[in-house]
């Protein structure tokens, strides 16, 4: 089961599309965090998602807000991933140890071995704000993540 609004958002320490080092606690006391997970890389719907996201980038990354994207494939697959879809934004790699963030966030399915479609608005403070999971084959709605952005 997903954490809950009001919860403090679990930090984590995960590498990026280009092998650097992020951490959620980074953020805290400097920007609101969209935080969201998804199963694979080159898939249909998570490449639609994530692309867009990308059209919409500066709703996402900005001053005061920051998009991180979390699935369960090596940093070399995100790297590739994030070439072909021209996504400027930091793709983590759960990939090991396998599933630990999104194990901490509630949104692993041991079944399949990969993050169901989950994001977390967490706020400056660290606090998850608003979220939602959604099942493997369904696409997340962007733009309830917009009105969760404004209502902060």
């Amino acid at each position: 089961m997903a954490i809950e609004v009001g919860t403090e958002a679990p930090d984590f320490e995960l590498k990026d599309n280009h092998g650097r080092t992020v951490r959620l606690s980074d953020f805290r006391g400097e920007k609101n965090v969209v935080l969201l997970f998804y199963p694979f890389a080159f898939t249909g719907v998570c490449a639609g998602e994530l692309g867009e996201l990308r059209d919409n980038l500066p709703v996402f990354v900005n001053d005061d807000t920051q998009l991180l994207a979390v699935s369960n494939d090596s940093i070399h697959t995100l790297r590739v991933f994030a070439e072909q879809e021209s996504l400027e934004f930091p793709l983590l790699s759960d990939f090991w140890k396998h599933g630990e963030a999104s194990r901490a966030y509630g949104v692993f399915d041991e079944e399949k071995g990969c993050a169901v479609r989950g994001t977390f608005i967490i706020d400056k403070a660290g606090v998850v704000r608003w979220t939602v999971v959604n099942a493997l084959p369904d696409a997340r709605d962007l733009g309830a993540y917009v009105k969760a952005l404004d209502a902060l």
